[in-house]
């Protein structure tokens, strides 16, 4: 079945709201079997008919978010029953409901308020607990004069759709596609190793299994291999990943290296402290974003100057005058120096030069020093080379440093 998201608003075209929509609808149809062929976002306006004209003939089922509102500019109800031919009528309990909310909330009711309770003829209300405007859901060809396809009415705000879409429109997009093939998405997190290398060795292998649709998705330090077809044909295609890439798959799910980490120190019982120069706080901040990191994770100390190196972590001032800054010797103190006085397990540290000035000759813009240091085992540090923008560099750096202790670990 074609599946279309329409997303209204002028402004999503004006670049002043995030559109998430997209995202969060095709994740949740997907498991009818269901994906999203086309996506178009118009403004709030009759644009909105002319995206139907052009799009009924060809979709089965299309999804609207916005306009549903109170103001002027929520006008999606309206040119939807137009559109149809639809009388819009108002609907006692959606009305009541709105009364309700808005008695809790001593909010005073407006002449526009009421127009949320009005719903075109033959639509099923879907229930907003979140917010005043209710959804609709509007079977296919409801109208004798005009063919039209399954239409759903979504609120814009995310925290109102989102409830809304798994309360009320699953189970009648459960119902639609009761008869429709089913599909199964894989997808596996690679660390630190470029989609073009993944696709030589995995991609003949993979394509060669009958049914089998494979695709990348590359971001700073890693890559995600994604795998869609029968349940049988997924879980060969996964055999043949595991065994081409190995202890570079760090999540079959939407774990980042961050949260991978935290959960494989918790279950260790161990934890870590991070000492960071060139990454400026970036490492301690991905870890601190994970939920449950505070059993895992000690300190965080952004020692910027060397002085602070020096002092803080115990960094000898021979090895800054005579190795740099940015060296192995300097890297592999300060992972030493932040685990021995954090008391943590492990400790790992990053020195390097982010750029865009600072280089030289024997160290350009872009070398990094990640240090490991954990109890019991030899300090590990490794140089890497990351010309790039600042923020894409500490991505790249803090990439490499996770997965160094991920690799610890096993």
């Amino acid at each position: 079945m074609r599946v279309v998201v329409i997303n209204t608003g002028t402004e999503l075209l004006l670049g002043e709201v995030l559109n998430t929509h997209l995202r969060f609808i095709a994740r949740e149809i997907f498991q009818f079997g269901l994906r999203v062929d086309e996506q178009r976002t118009v403004p709030d306006s009759p644009t909105l008919q002319e995206a139907f004209a052009e799009i009924f003939p060809r979709a089965e089922i299309i999804f609207v978010t916005g306009g549903l509102g109170p103001t002027s500019d929520d006008i999606t109800r309206e040119l939807v029953s137009d559109f149809l031919n639809l009388e819009l009528l108002e609907n006692s309990r959606v009305r009541e409901t709105i009364s309700r909310r808005l008695a809790l909330r001593r909010i005073p009711a407006t002449k526009r308020i009421w127009r949320q309770a009005l719903v075109p003829r033959g639509g099923q209300v879907l229930p907003n607990e979140n917010g005043t405007a209710p959804g609709i859901y509007i079977s296919a060809n409801i109208s004798p004069k005009i063919p039209s396809p399954h239409l759903f009415l979504l609120p814009g705000p995310p925290r109102e759709l989102e409830p809304m879409f798994r309360d009320f429109v699953v189970s009648i997009v459960r119902q639609i596609t009761a008869a429709s093939e089913k599909f199964v998405m894989r997808s596996l997190r690679i660390a630190n190793v470029g989609e073009s290398i993944i696709e030589k060795k995995i991609g003949a292998a993979v394509l060669a299994i009958p049914g089998i649709e494979l695709g990348y998705c590359a971001r700073p330090g890693e890559a995600d291999v994604r795998v869609i077809g029968s349940a049988h044909g997924v879980s060969q295609a996964e055999m043949i990943i595991r065994e081409k890439l190995g202890d570079a798959i760090f999540s079959a799910g939407d774990e980042t290296l961050a949260a991978v980490l935290v959960r494989l120190l918790s279950e260790r019982k161990q934890n870590v402290a991070i000492a960071e120069s060139c990454t400026g706080g970036f490492l301690a901040n991905e870890i601190t974003n994970v939920s449950g990191a505070s059993k895992a994770f000690v300190a965080g100390y952004v020692t910027y100057s060397n002085e602070e190196k020096i002092r803080t972590l115990g960094v000898s001032r021979e090895s800054i005058g005579k190795f740099g800054a940015v060296s192995e010797q300097v890297a592999t103190e300060m992972a030493q120096g932040i685990r021995e006085r954090a008391g943590a397990t492990h400790g790992i540290a990053t020195t390097g030069i982010a750029g865009p000035s600072g280089g030289s000759e024997a160290k350009p813009v872009g070398t990094v020093f990640v240090a490991l240091s954990s109890e019991n085992q030899p300090t590990r540090c490794e140089e890497f080379f990351f010309p790039s923008d600042r923020e894409t560099f500490k991505q790249l750096v803090a990439q490499r440093a996770f997965d160094l202790l991920r690799k610890r670990l096993f």
